[in-house]
């Protein structure tokens, strides 16, 4: 069977790809095709446009997770709209031409973020929570990509929108950008530390994807995070434990506003978000605890999960 992956070359896409290629035929969007297929080796096809290629029947399967790094740069009003062009128009040109087929993919898998609650302090959000937060960005950003992924849905293709926390990985993930005052025995929470930091292991993210793009009965909305969140300082106290270092160097809020701008506002107010629907689905995850999911990113010596 043929997938199509958008973002196949980012950290989650790239994960999926090495659990994927033995058993599916795979095509990814990337910027840079020649140089991707070299990386990904034979089986993998490449295109920088989905004007390259024919026909969306093709595919058994679509992984839309194409998108502008959200915290890669200060948000400017130009970098805003980078952002939202970046994940809108691939998704809205996908659900138009999947409406175009006369035999559609079976399913579509589309990205969201956990950003799509906004500030709820403690409140636990599942997937029930109706939100509606036309000044928060992330929210309106996260609430239109969903929209335009759902409109796809019909009686021939099934469609999931996954709302994912912060991914934890060895290399190249949020995880690293927060190491370096650790490592300097200087780390400490951001602000108060009061609020939730709701995350998943990359493990667990792409074994969540695969999931539901092979279990027939799943569609909808689903939180991709893992079922214990920690408040930010509880969090951060766990990198601080794992790599043996101090704890005792908070970040003011002020700080982060001045260097950070409007995206501060991610890391200083938080969700505490649970995955409901996959769970009640039958997911397990491989890593239900922060500091092991932490152990396994930092310490992978100590760990057995890497080919798992």
């Amino acid at each position: 069977m043929k997938l199509l992956i958008t973002g196949g070359t980012g950290l989650i896409g790239s994960e999926l790809i090495r659990r994927l290629r033995d058993k599916y035929e795979i095509t990814i969007l990337s910027r840079e095709p020649k140089q991707a297929m070299e990386r990904f080796g034979e089986g993998v096809q490449a295109y920088d446009g989905l004007a390259e290629i024919n026909q969306l029947g093709d595919f058994h399967g679509i992984i839309n997770l194409q998108g502008e790094g959200i915290a890669d740069k200060r948000w400017t009003a130009k970098q805003k709209e980078r952002l939202q062009d970046s994940r809108w128009d691939v998704t809205d040109e996908l659900r138009k031409r999947i409406q175009a087929c006369d035999n559609p993919p079976k399913v579509m898998i589309s990205g969201s973020a956990i950003g799509y609650y906004g500030a709820q302090g403690d409140k636990i959000m599942t997937e029930d929570k109706s939100v509606n937060l036309p000044d928060d960005f992330a929210h309106k950003l996260c609430a239109k990509w969903e929209d335009l992924a759902l409109a796809a849905q019909s009686e021939q293709t099934r469609v999931c929108v996954i709302r994912t926390g912060v991914v934890l990985a060895s290399d190249d993930s949020a995880l690293q950008k927060m190491l370096p005052p650790y490592l300097l025995g200087l780390g400490g929470p951001l602000g108060d530390g009061k609020q939730y930091f709701s995350w998943i292991h990359l493990h667990d993210i792409a074994r969540a994807i695969i999931f539901l793009l092979e279990n027939d009965d799943c569609q909808g909305v689903y939180n991709a995070t893992a079922p214990q969140p920690l408040p930010q300082a509880e969090f951060s106290e766990t990198i601080a434990k794992v790599l043996r270092k101090s704890h005792f160097m908070r970040v003011p809020a002020w700080v982060l506003k001045l260097f950070l701008g409007e995206m501060s506002q991610m890391l200083l107010t938080g969700q505490r978000v649970m995955p409901a629907r996959l769970q009640k689905a039958g997911f397990e995850f491989k890593f239900g605890s922060a500091e092991e999911a932490l152990r396994d990113c930092l310490l992978p010596s100590s760990s057995s999960s890497q080919n798992s």
